[in-house]
């Protein structure tokens, strides 16, 4: 196409304050004891972000058995479970742990609930590594709730004595259908408040929800495994508007402009603001483009550094 081309950013988008947390984690360990510094599982769900550590000195591997002995290692954004950090204290690995801080006060709620007797349920993704990481930090192991029909076929040992944790990726809207219908079938179920949901999630999404009032093409920059970045996407669909969530620039299809006056471009928790730059660049090849940025929210949450770096 060519001619005029309008793009609105929504706003806020791109990284949360653990995603910033769990990349100064990295870098700072990289340059207080040198590289390598050992990774497990990607920091956050991000190809640009893992690239850019990796050429710095930062080195992903899957488990704990692949980081050589003495080395470094941190842990991602997502957590992990206790089978993952007994297995690095025994091997008298030196840690630093880069879960979310938001992660950790899941991990801990679930197990106050566990202590007192509750059976724990866990709305999320099943396989998804923030989930896995939970699931193993809760004494007793904790159900996954996914669905409706996960609610309605579950089996619990005592109706009165549950409780619930959710997906810090999850907004109030995505567990909004399912904490009504556990709380339908089990009125006594005990579970966070609204406060306890990731700022973060909740503000992106809404922001999307602004942003489709008035685009004719949405675009999420994020991972393909980003739980939040694939609900942006969504939410775009559920609007009525044509959606794509692309890793970067490159992935961009001019054939989306077609018939299109208006696009809106939003960005995972996990992206950088170089992905935003680089596509509004892009869609500069195919029109006259103006850039307008939507009022939102203000954020200014910061989380603490580790001790080890602080």
């Amino acid at each position: 196409m060519s001619g005029k081309l309008k793009i609105l950013l929504a706003n806020p988008r791109g990284f949360c304050a653990g995603v910033e947390r769990a990349i100064e984690i990295v870098e700072r360990a990289l340059k207080k004891h040198g590289a390598p510094v050992y990774v497990r599982h990607e920091i956050v769900h991000n190809k640009r972000v893992v690239e850019t550590l990796r050429a710095k000195g930062a080195v992903f591997v899957e488990e704990v058995d692949d980081i050589p002995d003495g080395v470094v290692t941190v842990f991602s954004a997502h957590g992990v479970s206790d089978a993952v950090e007994i297995e690095a204290r025994d091997r008298q690995l030196p840690v630093i742990d880069a879960t979310c801080p938001l992660v950790t006060r899941v991990h801990h709620e679930g197990r106050n609930h566990s202590g007192k007797g509750r059976e724990v349920l866990l709305i999320g993704h099943a396989g998804h590594p923030e989930v896995e990481g939970t699931r193993g930090r809760i004494p007793g192991g904790v159900s996954v709730i996914s669905t409706l029909d996960d609610v309605a076929g579950l089996s619990v040992a005592d109706p009165d004595n549950l409780a619930y944790v959710t997906q810090t990726t999850l907004s109030v809207d995505d567990t909004r259908d399912i904490i009504d219908a556990l709380r339908e079938r089990f009125p006594k179920i005990h579970g966070p408040d609204l406060k306890d949901i990731c700022y973060a999630t909740q503000n992106r999404q809404q922001a999307v929800r602004d942003l489709c009032r008035q685009i004719d093409l949405l675009l999420v920059i994020g991972a393909a495994n980003s739980s939040n970045s694939n609900r942006l996407r969504v939410i775009g669909q559920e609007s009525g508007i044509p959606s794509y969530l692309i890793d970067d620039a490159d992935s961009f299809d001019p054939d989306w402009l077609e018939h299109v006056q208006t696009v809106g471009v939003t960005a995972g928790a996990s992206a950088p603001e170089e992905l935003t730059r680089e596509l509004i660049s892009r869609l500069g090849q195919y029109g006259d483009v103006t850039v307008e940025e939507l009022a939102g929210v203000s954020e200014n949450m910061h989380f603490k550094l580790p001790r080890e770096l602080a």
